[in-house]
């Protein structure tokens, strides 16, 4: 059954019934805006020992509004080349140039991570760790962050340690790792974005609405999007395995928000709220204790 929002406006996007699937336009806090200024963004690779034998390209995004004196937030994102580009989907830099310019947002450090790679081998025919590394239910990619790439941007800008100025977030697996990173570390971040989550059985994602209602409630908030035309294969069907998360997590009481549209396995629709789910995300972001 298709579930569509008959009415639903969300930072400037407006979506409705009459609308072909998939129809979602950027609105203009995706859009580079005269007058914002524009953040910094830095290359680097990394070889990991966290996943031996991998090595990836990640970046490192700081606004103009960082000044080193003050510990800036942090929003880490999965597949990081493809929320990063400023002319893609996402645009999650020019999204955040404009609502930190606005003061909607703290001020922030963006980290932008591919998923490793393996050496000499082709990444279409098992030469990627993305599945691995984003759809394992362990806390071996928390501690990949915190250890390899958290640890690294912390030499180089002064950052927030506390889970309430830290986010994290992603696409498909993307989006399962990033709940999965919170869930195993709340005390590192507090606030989950995922877009077409993956909480379907591909390594028993799946499972985590029955593992939700029946733990103790954790201190995290997270924002779910999906489309009822999202994939349904042998894994699982990806829109119901999101309306269980939003079941479970409304079971349990948790912060939480959804976005349902009729969209498919990408990131059109995602793309387009990117900026409403950092609002909503960052609202009420408590100032940096004092040391």
């Amino acid at each position: 059954m298709k579930r569509i929002l008959a009415i639903l406006t969300l930072a400037g996007v407006v979506v409705s019934a009459a609308n072909a699937i998939d129809d979602y336009k950027l609105g203009p806090d995706s859009m580079e805006q005269a007058g914002v200024p524009k953040g910094e963004i830095v290359d680097y690779k990394l070889d990991s020992k966290v996943f031996p034998g991998t090595t990836r390209d990640w970046w490192i995004y700081v606004p103009k509004q960082y000044d080193g004196k003050q510990p800036a937030c942090v929003m880490v994102f999965q597949d990081g080349k493809g929320y990063k580009d400023p002319k893609g989907i996402y645009r999650a830099t020019v999204v955040m140039d404009n609502l930190i310019h606005k003061k909607e947002i703290p001020v922030m450090i963006g980290v932008f991570i591919n998923p490793g790679l393996f050496a000499g081998k082709d990444p279409k025919k098992g030469g990627s760790n993305r599945s691995f590394e984003y759809d394992s239910l362990t806390p071996q990619y928390a501690e990949f962050l915190e250890k390899e790439i958290l640890a690294e941007v912390s030499k180089k800008y002064k950052i927030r340690s506390d889970a309430a100025g830290r986010g994290i977030g992603g696409a498909s697996s993307g989006g399962i790792c990033a709940f999965t990173v919170a869930w195993e570390r709340p005390d590192m971040f507090s606030k989950v974005l995922s877009h077409v989550g993956s909480f379907t059985n591909i390594r028993g994602g799946d499972r985590y609405p029955g593992i939700i209602r029946k733990a103790d409630k954790k201190n995290i908030r997270v924002f779910l999007q999906d489309g009822s035309n999202d994939l349904d294969n042998t894994a699982g069907n990806w829109y119901l395995g999101n309306l269980q998360m939003e079941k479970a997590l409304q079971f349990k009481s948790y912060d939480h928000k959804t976005v349902w549209g009729d969209g498919k396995h990408n990131g059109i629709h995602g793309g387009a709220i990117l900026p409403e789910s950092m609002r909503w995300l960052w609202r009420d972001t408590p100032a940096v204790k004092a040391d």
